[in-house]
């Protein structure tokens, strides 16, 4: 019992400073997300309701859409879907890191949104740390900032009489904290390169509107055929971090 509790607090202890950053974004983008419900006219438990069982903030802001516009459920899935499109893509880059994680993975799967992805995928888990519980924590502390941050807005919406426009930008640059701590903690940048490549590519080709899923393929397409040297660059870039924590652990 001992052990198993101690498993698990090595695994919160890690994953809780990792999901930090998240709960910056996500205090500020929930709360716009419940003034939005809160100035739409929907009741003040809405959001605690939709962030407990939905956990995705597009698709969230969808369902508010068309709870406020004319019954069409199928409409309201096509849209969901194709919003939602590109975690069938984090789902095939996390079935290796999923395996073996037991009940856990179910709840990992539910969760598994933009920022939860990153962290879980990018992070180099230490090996007295338990993978499965990690990954958990780090999901669960996301949902609970998400839910927070919603229900936040939606109880200080009537009390806000200035413009919240743009506090969604929060969210990029959020993503961008994110992708420079995993730029500056790998030695090798293909992947990162391929990304922001295809990314560039499908903007152009696609327009603003449309490049989300022609990249999301471009990027697996180039990832699966780059699959060997990535493979060789993994255990470089892995290497890597483990030294440069060890690094820091010295300087503290």
């Amino acid at each position: 019992m001992n052990m198993q509790s101690n498993k698990i607090r090595r695994a919160f202890t890690a994953a809780f400073p990792r999901t930090l950053p998240v709960f910056a974004g996500y205090c500020f983008l929930g709360m716009t997300y419940g003034i939005f419900l809160n100035t739409s006219g929907l009741p003040v438990w809405y959001p605690l309701i939709m962030s407990l069982i939905i956990f995705s903030g597009s698709a969230e802001i969808i369902a508010v859409s068309c709870m406020l516009g004319a019954f069409n459920p199928a409409n309201a899935f096509v849209i969901a879907f194709m919003t939602g499109a590109r975690y069938l893509f984090y789902g095939i880059s996390m079935l290796d890191k999923f395996r073996g994680t037991g009940w856990k993975k179910f709840y990992l799967i539910y969760g598994m949104v933009d920022e939860t992805f990153s962290i879980n995928y990018q992070s180099v888990i230490a090996p007295d740390v338990d993978r499965g519980w990690f990954m958990f924590f780090v999901t669960l502390m996301d949902h609970l900032y998400w839910i927070f941050g919603a229900n936040m807005g939606s109880l200080l919406g009537s009390f806000i009489g200035f413009s919240t426009e743009g506090l969604d930008f929060v969210m990029t640059a959020m993503f961008v904290v994110i992708f420079m701590n995993q730029w500056m903690t790998e030695k090798r940048h293909l992947s990162e390169l391929i990304g922001i490549g295809c990314a560039l590519l499908c903007l152009i080709l696609f327009g603003a509107d449309n490049f989300i899923i022609p990249t999301m393929i471009a990027i697996l397409t180039a990832l699966t055929a780059a699959r060997k040297p990535l493979d060789r660059m993994a255990d470089e870039n892995e290497a890597y971090k483990i030294a440069q924590a060890e690094k820091a652990g010295v300087k503290s």
